[in-house]
């Protein structure tokens, strides 16, 4: 049917593939919507116009050129609407052949585009993909409610969904069809004319919102960088850091000068290293007062017109708010589950916090500082506790963890003991930018299964934190295998340096390697089925089991080797980094939760509820006070003006990493009762699960795979909580 790209922007309205971007003309909006609609000078060496040339229809990136993207766009919505013609002015009664076939064909020159520029929106986004992108937005929107909302193509689904227990479909397109009905159906397809016409308004200013919300986001970060002053205020940071820093300073036109970038967390890595309590407090001030305190970039407004709207639309669409509406096609189901477990962890997670909170107040004042604990001291604090209590501090484990040999030694390892897969970077394809490298993936039998792009490095152009995204997915019914990538964002060092890893980055790239199996993994025939295609709730299980493959001993073992001496890293080091793995998971899962609280609570909100945009800080609080959750030295993992997750795919759906969690460590116990790292271990989590997609519901796969209920007892001992 719709790509993927196409179906989150319109069932979420700009799903998280729409995180990033950055544009100041907004005076010219109207002026660049109109290119859009002038296709008919589009150049016949468009990239898009055809399927890739290259292996497994990898993307022209050395063809590809800004230009492109609004002719290919215009283009494919063209040519969808008419194939959508095509099906709707049939004479032939509907069957599953005639109508849902070819829907799930449509749309493949959209689907191409559509991949590679909302790839790029996040990746390496420039003025000009940023104007694209403001432009296409609304655009999309529409496009997609003239599909969605389609009387003559909906009357066709209906029938052959009304017929479907006599059709004799194989289950997968029973699936199929059931999704395909219920999505037309939550996208208003049952609604009268008149209703349609304000769902598409609806969806028309949510998708021009979210667009404006993530380039202001990205622009305040950009904004609110720190400015340093001098090499001593640095005090606490490695010589690599403090290069950085300076790179960024000249970066931003500050020679002699040092910049900290932010990254879009509250909490801001280089806290855990500052000496200088002073600047860590103007990081710290400067993070949480993004999109909250004024000016060009504040998001407040964004954030309270697209709860109101949301509100809005669910209400419209037969739902009680927002939330309701999400969790419907969710493994969880309703707000009211959702709640049911947050209620249970988060007195355990804030108890945990505040008795670590207690253990930092002493270091503090052992330090000779005699001030309550604040947001800023606690990474340092919580840093020097855990060097006095497990004797060794995070900057012994870098050395250990060079990123080749993660990469190499680590994931490839894991990947071949467990999976049988074979990796082998190749150099003859093209990538958008010159840090990008590219690995053909071998099935255990030696066939291909997919190529892997590797982006690592931050850079301005890029989004913070790291993705996974898919440029082909896999489909039996058109013969593709997957294209997927995988973007981390660690700081590049000056030319010459290692690429030196934290132990989080490490368990970050495992983490992102996960996705990307779930989708090189699927084998299923349609690509609305296919790899991570599966709930909000569910996609984050099969990427947090593969991390415990990076703590794994003879994972470790293999890839654990000083960068310059090639020496194991001692196991007394390793005993003592994992001993504390534990360590700080009060304010962990308790940062984690508050944010998943508060995105919850706003997408519970009917229309009259919504707060206004200047009393949207004292919901966020008011919500924290309510859950016994307002700790001010523990701010959430994200406030709401910069809250990408909740403003983008994962609204009313933060709660699916700690949810998803609970299925990784109930798994990660089968591993480990069942003999661990063995072939015969993967083979049944891949088949029974992993190659799945969403051909089947996501429980019922769990339970095949598990052999029972998910037990969250696990999930408890792991962040200490029980």
């Amino acid at each position: 049917m719709l790509s993927t790209q196409i179906k989150n922007f319109v069932m979420a309205v700009a799903a998280g593939l729409l995180l990033v971007a950055c544009s100041d003309s907004r005076n010219n909006d109207k002026q660049k919507s109109s290119s859009v609609d002038q296709v008919a000078a589009m150049p016949s060496e468009n990239p898009f116009f055809a399927a890739s040339t290259l292996p497994m229809h990898y993307p022209h990136f050395d063809l590809i050129r800004a230009e492109h993207y609004l002719p290919a766009f215009g283009k494919g919505m063209m040519d969808q609407l008419a194939e959508i013609a095509d099906i709707t002015s049939q004479t032939a009664e509907p069957s599953f052949a005639n109508t849902l076939v070819p829907l799930e064909l449509s749309g493949q020159l959209l689907n191409r585009v559509s991949t590679v520029f909302f790839a790029m929106t996040s990746a390496n986004t420039n003025d000009e993909i940023k104007a694209v992108e403001t432009a296409i937005a609304p655009k999309l929107a529409a496009h997609s409610d003239k599909i969605l909302l389609n009387p003559l193509l909906f009357a066709r689904i209906k029938k052959v969904y009304d017929q479907r227990d006599s059709a004799g479909l194989d289950p997968e397109s029973v699936r199929l069809l059931e999704k395909d009905f219920r999505d037309f159906v939550r996208a208003g397809a049952l609604l009268t004319a008149q209703q349609q016409e304000r769902l598409k308004a609806l969806n028309s200013e949510l998708a021009e919102i979210a667009t404006r919300f993530s380039q202001d986001v990205l622009n305040e970060v950009n904004a609110r960088a720190v400015v340093v002053d001098s090499k001593d205020e640095l005090a606490g940071l490695s010589e690599a850091e403090i290069q950085a820093a300076a790179a960024a300073a000249q970066a931003h036109k500050l020679p002699g000068k040092y910049v900290i970038e932010l990254v879009n967390t509250s909490g801001q890595p280089l806290l855990a290293s500052l000496k200088n309590r002073a600047l860590r407090q103007r990081l710290m001030e400067a993070s949480l007062a993004r999109g909250s305190s004024g000016g060009d970039y504040d998001s407040r407004q964004l954030v309270s017109r697209t709860a109101l709207l949301r509100a809005q639309r669910a209400q419209l669409l037969g739902y009680a708010n927002h939330a309701a509406y999400q969790l419907e096609d969710q493994t969880a189901r309703t707000p009211d589950a959702v709640s049911q477990r947050l209620s249970a962890m988060m007195p355990l997670a804030i108890r945990n916090a505040r008795r670590e909170a207690d253990d930092l107040q002493k270091a503090m004042q052992a330090d000779g500082v005699n001030a309550p604990l604040a947001a800023w001291d606690w990474a340092y604090y919580a840093e020097k506790v855990r060097q006095q209590r497990f004797s060794f501090d995070e900057s012994q484990l870098r050395p250990y963890f060079e990123m080749n040999n993660v990469l190499t030694k680590g994931l490839f390892f894991a990947a071949n003991q467990i999976y049988g897969l074979g990796f082998k970077e190749r150099f003859d394809l093209p990538v958008y930018q010159p840090d990008v490298r590219v690995f053909d993936v071998a099935d255990a039998d030696g066939s291909p299964l997919g190529i892997l792009l590797l982006d690592p490095f931050a850079r301005a152009s890029k989004q913070g934190g790291a993705w996974m995204n898919e440029y082909v997915i896999q489909s039996e019914l058109m013969g593709n295998k997957a294209v997927v990538a995988n973007h981390l964002n660690i700081p590049k060092p000056p030319q010459g340096e290692p690429v030196l890893m934290t132990f989080d980055e490490v368990t970050t790239m495992f983490h992102e390697f996960g996705h990307g199996l779930h989708s090189l993994f699927s084998k299923v025939n349609y690509q609305t089925l296919a790899g991570t295609n599966v709930p909000r709730d569910f996609v984050e299980y099969p990427s947090q089991v593969n991390e415990m493959w990076a703590s794994w001993p003879q994972v470790l073992k293999n890839y654990a080797v000083h960068y310059q001496t090639g020496e194991p890293m001692p196991q007394q080091l390793l005993d003592k980094a994992l001993a504390a793995q534990k360590f700080n998971q009060g304010f962990a899962t308790s940062e984690q939760l508050m944010a998943t609280l508060t995105d919850m609570a706003l997408h519970q909100l009917t229309p009259v509820q919504v707060p206004a945009a200047e009393k949207l800080m004292q919901f966020e609080a008011g919500v924290l006070t309510a859950a016994g959750a307002s700790l001010p030295m523990l701010p959430p993992r994200y406030r709401l003006p910069y809250f990408s997750h909740s403003m983008g795919g994962y609204s009313a759906g933060y709660y699916a990493y700690i949810w998803s969690e609970v299925l990784d460590a109930d798994t990660v116990e089968w591993f480990k009762h069942n003999g661990g790292m063995t072939r015969a271990n993967g083979q049944h989590f891949r088949d029974s699960l992993l190659s799945r997609g969403n051909s089947e519901d996501a429980m019922q796969l769990y339970v095949k795979f598990r052999g029972a209920e998910p037990d969250v007892k696990p999930l408890l001992e792991r962040r200490g909580l029980n």
